[in-house]
């Protein structure tokens, strides 16, 4: 990620576990739901689940567009 963003190219961490995307430096964070399904939940009905990954797909693609100078977490 780090070298897709020193050639100009913006990277969006999605993940479960935040501090650890802090640690290994990644700029642009979107907390994701669990660690067994961090893009969605299965237990959850299928126009619920669409509606999960959804919000995550357009907070990452908000990630992508934003200008930012420091490592940054966009929130749910």
């Amino acid at each position: 990620m780090k070298e897709l963003e020193r050639v100009g190219l913006p990277t969006v961490h999605v993940c479960t576990i935040v501090p650890i995307s802090q640690t290994v430096g990644a700029n642009r964070i979107v907390p994701s739901v669990a660690i067994p399904h961090p893009l969605g939940d299965p237990t959850k009905p299928l126009e619920e689940e669409k509606a999960i990954r959804r919000r995550l797909l357009l907070k990452a693609l908000e990630a992508l567009q934003a200008d930012i100078e420091e490592q940054t977490i966009f929130g749910n």
